[in-house]
């Protein structure tokens, strides 16, 4: 299937790693309105603009979220509009495959739909970012249980054209220091590199010890990059399509 045209687009997929899975391999899952691009918000909340969106773009995320629904996203150069309520921001790492020592791990079980409830019940006491109750739809997901309580996990999120992004690593506290995480991501790694795919990971820059974990494991710096998460007004604006004013939210 050939991809859409849209301004601005970056021309590494890396760049833009939210638009190009949904134009490329998870184009399945792209919900489109004007030059914005998004998952359904219960896979997972991030959302595609162009470089510099102008306000019909911002109007379109809108539509797309509905009023007081969520925009996350990552690569940007301007700021929701003054009326958004910015809920989360921070610099992110991105982390590519530099010679990750990637094997399979005895101890992983794959996860499925059924096992949603005790997934988000382990991001809940973790918060490693992003997790609906769709996610695991979005790649391969591991995880390690002790005495039948999913302890820890990681899996597969963004996928642009040649590459899979790791993500969702998180560990119970009650098992920290033990290597589940670094096993697990070697795991998932693995399961990239057999697709003839190339893994990659993004991390808060402030998370200095998950970073430093991503390191020691083979990854290395590729870009910093900001992180935006926003919550769309209860009246977003109007948008006008041709002779057509139409309401953002339609």
């Amino acid at each position: 299937m050939s991809e859409l045209p849209v301004p601005g687009r970056a021309a590494h997929p890396l760049d833009d790693p939210v638009g190009a899975s949904l134009r490329g391999p998870h184009a399945h899952f792209a919900e489109r309105r004007g030059r914005v691009l998004r998952y359904p918000a219960a896979v997972t909340p991030w959302v595609a603009l162009p470089d510099r969106p102008q306000a019909a773009d911002w109007a379109d995320a809108a539509a797309l979220a509905g009023p007081g629904g969520a925009v996350t996203i990552t690569a940007f150069r301007e700021p929701p509009p003054d009326d958004w309520e910015v809920v989360f921001s921070a610099e992110g790492v991105q982390l590519v495959d530099a010679g990750v020592d990637a094997a399979p791990y005895p101890e992983a079980v794959r996860l499925g739909p059924a096992d949603v409830p005790e997934m988000l019940d382990l991001v809940a006491r973790t918060r490693p970012g992003p997790f609906e109750a769709r996610t695991v739809e979005l790649g391969t997901y591991l995880g390690v249980r002790r005495d039948g309580l999913l302890v820890a996990m990681a899996g597969e999120r963004m996928h642009p054209p040649g590459w899979s992004e790791i993500s969702g690593v998180c560990t119970d506290e009650s098992v920290r220091g033990q290597g589940l995480a670094g096993g697990l991501v070697r795991a998932v790694a693995h399961g990239i590199r057999e697709r003839g795919e190339t893994p990659f990971l993004h991390a808060a820059a402030s998370n200095t010890n998950a970073v430093r974990l991503y390191e020691s494991l083979g990854f290395a710096l590729r870009r910093r990059t900001p992180f935006l998460s926003a919550l769309v007004p209860e009246n977003p604006p109007i948008r006008v399509r041709g002779d057509v004013r139409e309401a953002a939210t339609r």
